[in-house]
């Protein structure tokens, strides 16, 4: 595997995510517990998997990060099955905040986020909760409103029994163009043309989401700013001829 590089330009934001007060300002929806116990970001419901979609949860970075930037952060799956999620680009209908008193309340089942009062794109990329997500593992992103998958891709991550994290996560958007990798493996990338779910998103808040019962840790988000235009950088943050 080669070495992660995270190269990129300006540094808009870094959270080592390792003690509570590094997640001060973050907004929990549904019930959910944050933890700290190994000096990382420990995310899991505090309701029973019986109560299905209310049982999951959201926790959302209080920023607004602009268009092209690269997202990256350390995962580690601890407990399945469960499905993990990274939201961004999400802003609320009419260009307001995800948190507008305005818009309808969320309280953790997917369809408040999917089709509800925001527009954002959102990357399942630990997909464990279903018998068939277990038997065949790929990551798939969407773009809401609406319940549209727009691309899908080879998940390299093993279930937990055989997992050795930390995973480092990589979502580049570069204006309508996006991509995900994996520990510099590049799992899918998708161009936003405008033709599904209306005009490419833009800026907005980004945001962690489980599906219960799963159980995963995360450390180390960095938020960095990109370069349009000619392909001057990869995908790795690496300069290209």
């Amino acid at each position: 595997m080669a070495p992660y590089s995270d190269g990129f330009g300006e540094v808009l934001y870094r959270n080592a995510l390792a003690k509570e007060s590094d997640v001060g300002g973050f907004t929990l929806e549904g019930y959910g517990a944050v933890s700290f116990p190994l000096g990382r970001m420990r995310l899991e419901s505090t309701r029973h998997v019986d109560d299905g979609q209310a049982a999951n949860i959201v926790l959302w970075c209080p920023l607004d990060f602009p268009d092209d930037i690269a997202i990256s952060w350390n995962f580690w799956p601890i407990r399945e099955p469960g499905l993990a999620i990274l939201f961004f680009a999400a802003l609320g209908v009419d260009g307001r905040d995800i948190f507008d008193p305005e818009l309808a309340r969320r309280t953790g089942p997917y369809q408040q986020y999917h089709s509800g009062d925001i527009n954002a794109y959102h990357i399942s990329y630990f997909r464990r909760k279903q018998p068939t997500e277990r038997a065949f593992h790929t990551c798939n992103l969407r773009k809401s409103r609406g319940f549209h998958l727009v691309a899908q891709g080879a998940d390299p991550i093993p279930s937990v029994i055989d997992a050795d994290p930390p995973y480092r996560m990589l979502v580049v958007k570069r204006g309508p163009s996006i991509t995900l990798v994996i520990n510099d493996l590049t799992c899918f990338t998708w161009l936003d043309d405008g033709t599904v779910g209306g005009p490419p998103h833009t800026y907005g808040k980004i945001g962690f989401r489980q599906m219960a019962p799963l159980i995963g840790e995360y450390s180390d988000l960095l938020i960095r700013r990109i370069g349009r235009g000619p392909a001057t950088q990869d995908v790795h943050g690496e300069g290209t001829a």
